[in-house]
């Protein structure tokens, strides 16, 4: 039997428009406005701090924004349909890009005023509320997505797509929320904790990422019959596609694993001080 992407050899040019879907262009004008209305608030705000509301905060809030945009309006999100690699970018994007920049952009004190329903909530959701749910839930809906019917179905019928992406963005917002919130949850990573909790999930799809890079043939149907873009066969695609994610997972989780140390060492500090201060008085 021929290879797969023997079935569709003819070449094109890449579609590079900009879909400029209105409902993602319309969150994220609601989001930014209702950010920059309480960031400016709480820095303008009678005894301001520099840490409650600094400038570095709001650029990676809009930072988060602007990738969202870019994952879900600009040529990226046309190139997707095309090419399963660009599709990995936009995942990529959606699940760690986004959420990572959109809580590093709060803080305890522009979180204030949902503090408590965040506690609330927490409670309330029981074991959903809990880090290896969050682990679990990241590495379940990443796998499942890329099973191949599921793909298929996704390019093929925009609801689900919409689906899909909706799906990326709350587990990746999930997963990150347990390492980086500004606040203290009931259920806080401490310890080895973030270390064990990035180990299992990035394994497990870097472990995904590496199976598409060296799978023997072609995987997804509708690439393969898609007409070629920039010479890739629908083989080398994939490959490319699955080293796109191992490598992004090995980076993301070094790059947090460097940044919590850090953290977690400045936290250390910062305690040692308290308790000097208090033997003191």
């Amino acid at each position: 039997m021929l290879p797969l992407e023997v079935y569709a050899p003819f070449s094109m040019a890449p579609n590079l428009s900009w879909t400029l879907s209105p409902l993602p262009i319309l969150a994220v004008a609601a989001l930014g406005g209702a950010y920059l209305a309480r960031w400016r608030r709480v820095r303008g705000g009678p005894g301001a701090r520099p840490g409650d509301a600094p400038v570095w905060r709001l650029i990676c809030f809009g930072g988060a924004l602007l990738w969202t945009l870019i994952a879900l309006v600009s040529p990226l999100d046309a190139l997707a349909e095309q090419l399963f690699s660009m599709h990995m970018v936009q995942h990529v994007l959606l699940l760690d890009v986004t959420p990572i920049l959109a809580i590093l952009g709060l803080t305890r004190v522009l979180l204030r005023p949902m503090t408590r329903a965040v506690h609330a909530l927490e409670r309330r959701a029981g074991p959903l509320a809990q880090p290896a749910f969050a682990a679990a839930l990241y590495i379940a809906v990443i796998w499942t997505w890329h099973v191949p019917e599921a793909y298929d179905a996704a390019l093929r019928h925009p609801a689900v797509h919409v689906l899909e992406h909706a799906s990326f963005l709350l587990a990746g917002s999930l997963y990150w929320w347990h390492l980086l919130s500004p606040i203290r949850a009931r259920l806080r990573l401490a310890g080895m904790g973030p270390v064990f909790y990035m180990a299992a999930t990035k394994l497990f799809v870097g472990a995904l990422g590496m199976g598409l890079a060296f799978a023997p043939s072609a995987l997804y149907p509708y690439y393969v019959h898609h007409a070629r873009v920039w010479g890739l066969s629908a083989g080398a695609d994939q490959s490319l596609a699955g080293l796109i994610m191992a490598v992004e997972q090995s980076l993301v989780m070094g790059t947090a694993l460097v940044a919590l140390f850090i953290a977690g060492l400045s936290e250390s500090e910062r305690e040692q001080r308290r308790r000097e201060r208090y033997e003191t008085a």
